[in-house]
């Protein structure tokens, strides 16, 4: 059998299960669709399906780290609009505060967030793992299967890129 009637096959046999787990995860049909793909992404990266003693425990595995992965960018774009909302009311309560100022910080608040959000998916785990999560280099490396070197590499992008913001 070949490669590909191969990832075809596992495709086959667990695309519904999968989808149906993330969904009951996640709560969402797209974004359950979102993780499975890049599940099969990963799979193929590599050739872990391979490898794999059992292909169906490692889609499981993978689809449910990138399912963590997914729900920590959630709570930390909520930490921001949670952050932003308490904000707000403190701005406005006090006198003197422009309301000007308090609409441009949470545009340039919201442009974060997404430019955070547009940062390739090892890049930005990093970086919120880093930033958000205050999890060492060594843990980051491990957690994603990478060198700490390439965690570094990737921190470093993450800033040059969320710097750019700045500039703007």
């Amino acid at each position: 059998m070949s490669n590909v009637a191969a990832i075809t096959q596992l495709i086959k046999i667990y695309d519904q299960e999968l989808r149906r787990v993330m969904y009951k995860r996640c709560g969402c049909i797209e974004t359950a669709a979102d993780i499975v793909q890049e599940t099969y992404q990963r799979m193929m990266t590599g050739n872990l399906w391979q490898q794999a003693e059992n292909p169906r425990a490692l889609l499981h595995r993978i689809a449910a780290n990138l399912a963590t992965d997914h729900e920590r960018r959630y709570k930390v774009r909520n930490r921001y609009v949670d952050n932003v909302d308490f904000l707000d009311r403190e701005l406005q309560s006090s006198n003197g505060i422009d309301p000007e100022q308090i609409i441009a910080g949470r545009q340039r608040l919201d442009r974060l967030v997404e430019a955070v959000n547009l940062l390739p998916p090892k890049c930005r785990t990093a970086f919120v793992l880093r930033k958000f999560e205050n999890q060492s280099h060594a843990d980051i490396a491990e957690r994603l299967g990478i060198s700490r070197n390439m965690v570094e590499k990737h921190l470093r992008s993450a800033m040059q890129k969320l710097q750019q913001l700045d500039d703007l």
